[in-house]
């Protein structure tokens, strides 16, 4: 058996790893929709045409859920484009149709939406803190902006599903390097689940399964599934009791 002066030092020298692992870990940072506000940047139909990270049909059905996510929490939007009379392209009907009266700002030059004079004011007029992103392409129209906002002190949820760009490479190499700046990454689902926080809340299950329905069918039919077996639903022989 080890002398108690070896079995002490051991110790001794385990009491740092031990205290360092007691500590709280980084703060998980929520939603909040009383100051959170949605970004669409440069989701435009040219722009759409680039995008290989995500098959078409996916990628257009995420594009504009992201969108309409500000319509179910009635949060404040700011649309902005890049060169939308050249090969970039209108943003879809889809979304800017849904927004007929948010501010839309036509930048004709700036790379990053933030060097736009007009586009900072839209979003600091907003007075939100939290702000939810998505463009075209991941590794320029969202990651730019994403560390500009970072810079000013905002707090950035950017959407990994609804920003596309030209390789699973490049989009890996975006979202971490706006991971390093502290950016969350997160999906419409995540999103969606963060800003209701309680299905009995407001908006809350009335609101949200009809939403997630028309814009995550995925989960949309998990509620179609439940409500037929509740009500045309009978129980096959040998289910009883499972």
């Amino acid at each position: 058996m080890a002398p108690f002066s070896q079995i002490f030092a051991a110790a001794l020298a385990a009491l740092p790893l031990c205290l360092a692992q007691m500590q709280p870990g980084p703060p998980f940072v929520r939603l909040n929709k009383n100051d959170s506000m949605v970004i669409v940047a440069d989701l435009q139909e040219g722009l759409y045409q680039v995008v290989r990270d995500f098959d078409p049909i996916t990628y257009r059905n995420n594009m504009i859920a992201h969108s309409a996510i500000a319509s179910l929490f009635s949060l404040p939007i700011v649309l902005t484009t890049s060169a939308e009379t050249g090969p970039n392209g209108l943003l879809p009907k889809e979304i800017s149709s849904l927004y007929p009266s948010a501010p839309l700002i036509r930048r004709n030059g700036e790379v990053d939406a933030w060097d736009n004079a007009d586009f900072r004011a839209a979003v600091r007029a907003q007075n939100k803190s939290q702000i939810i992103l998505a463009g075209i392409t991941t590794d320029v129209c969202t990651e730019f902006l994403a560390l500009s906002l970072r810079a000013e002190g905002y707090t950035v949820f950017a959407n990994t599903e609804a920003s596309g760009t030209f390789t699973d490479k490049l989009a890996r190499d975006a979202n971490d390097r706006m991971v390093a700046a502290g950016v969350v990454l997160q999906g419409v689902f995540a999103i969606v689940m963060d800003l209701m926080r309680d299905w009995r809340g407001e908006p809350g299950s009335a609101q949200v399964l009809p939403w997630l329905d028309t814009y995550l069918p995925a989960y949309g039919y998990v509620a179609r599934a439940h409500e037929a077996a509740v009500t045309n639903g009978t129980l096959a022989p040998g289910e009883a009791g499972l």
